[in-house]
């Protein structure tokens, strides 16, 4: 591979990385595209029938409508899907589960290295574009028994927390979609969160009511303003401050404790292609009217952008632009996709 130079290196298959290889294969650019796991990787390890925030137009790629048969906001399943038929329209052909473990510059040219099981390869292009996201694995809290089996960072099928005791720890969207998911599913379901109240600017704003009223009922008990001291295989222990400062040591019993916690950017390789970083974010540099970074040649499309997000501003919703500035700045040609164009995100 190392003797043919591609136009462009795409890394990262995701919605935007998706939109991207449609542009470049419709202005007729010789590219080839990179991802560590299959496309659309991250939307996996979401619950089974998680739906979108967004409505279907916002997320809707390439120009290709998103429908669902109740014209409501698409399902974790139906987006897949929905990705799977728009690499099998547009043909894409995209290298899945080969990571990019090497990237630099020489001279004009960017060599990248990539690690498929098969072994080791080596790969030219004159541009590369990350589209690399910014939620590559779970915030750790650091206390002892994290790392016990019946903990996780990740809610599954709430069917197996059924009759179960349920410790959810977080404050913002994912907790209370999870501790409002296994409440359907019949767990006793109790939430730790740090501050006063829930995080209600950043949870759905149709789940708000319910978990409101659930807390406020007693039929979740939540424990406000709660710090995890440890986990242990049969109790999760809580500093709680009362409303009046008095500190108190709680220990809650729970079968199954899920980490809620939010998640971080693997920027690995935005390191090891020697972008600045900034910030405690580590937000990478580039600039928003072309998307080059400070590397020439070298780009950012989608979360990507976002480093790792502590109040999420950066969606698939607003990052359908970067798509067309890259074109434009790049390769001086047109995306050519008809959309709707969206500036900020539904609120």
């Amino acid at each position: 591979m190392i003797d043919h130079v591609y136009d462009a290196a795409v890394v990262g298959a995701g919605p935007i990385g998706l939109e991207l290889a449609v542009a470049l294969k419709r202005a007729g650019l010789d590219y080839v595209q990179f991802d560590a796991h299959q496309i659309g990787h991250t939307m996996t390890w979401w619950a089974p029938q998680t739906r979108f925030f967004s409505s279907n137009e916002r997320i809707a790629i390439a120009g290709v409508p998103l429908l669902t048969a109740d014209q409501g906001k698409a399902t974790r399943e139906q987006y897949l899907t929905y990705l799977r038929m728009v690499v099998d329209t547009f043909d894409l052909q995209i290298n899945t589960y080969e990571p990019v473990t090497g990237l630099r510059c020489e001279g004009d040219l960017f060599q990248l290295t990539t690690r498929p099981r098969s072994g080791e390869r080596t790969w030219k292009a004159r541009k590369v574009i990350l589209c690399t996201g910014g939620t590559d694995r779970p915030r750790l809290i650091n206390v002892p028994g994290e790392d016990l089996p019946h903990v996780s960072h990740y809610l599954g099928d709430p069917h197996q927390y059924f009759r179960q005791k349920v410790m959810i720890i977080g404050g913002k969207n994912s907790a209370v979609e999870a501790a409002l998911r296994c409440h359907h599913a019949g767990a006793h379901v109790s939430i730790s969160y740090r501050h006063p109240e829930l995080a209600a600017g950043e949870i759905k704003y149709w789940l708000v009511p319910e978990i409101r009223g659930l807390t406020h009922s007693g039929r979740i008990p939540a424990y406000a303003n709660s710090t995890v001291i440890k986990i242990t295989p049969t109790h999760v222990h809580l500093t709680v401050i009362s409303s009046e400062g008095d500190i108190e040591q709680k220990a809650v019993e729970a079968d199954f404790v899920l980490l809620m916690t939010g998640y971080v950017q693997d920027n690995a390789l935005l390191k090891l292609a020697g972008l600045e970083l900034e910030g405690p974010t580590q937000m990478p540099l580039y600039d928003p009217r072309t998307m080059q970074t400070t590397i020439d040649g070298l780009y950012l499309a989608g979360t990507t952008v976002g480093g790792t997000q502590d109040h999420y501003k950066v969606f698939i919703e607003n990052c359908h632009d970067h798509v067309e500035k890259i074109m434009q700045h790049a390769f001086h040609k047109s995306a050519e996709v008809n959309r709707i164009v969206v500036d900020q995100p539904e609120s």
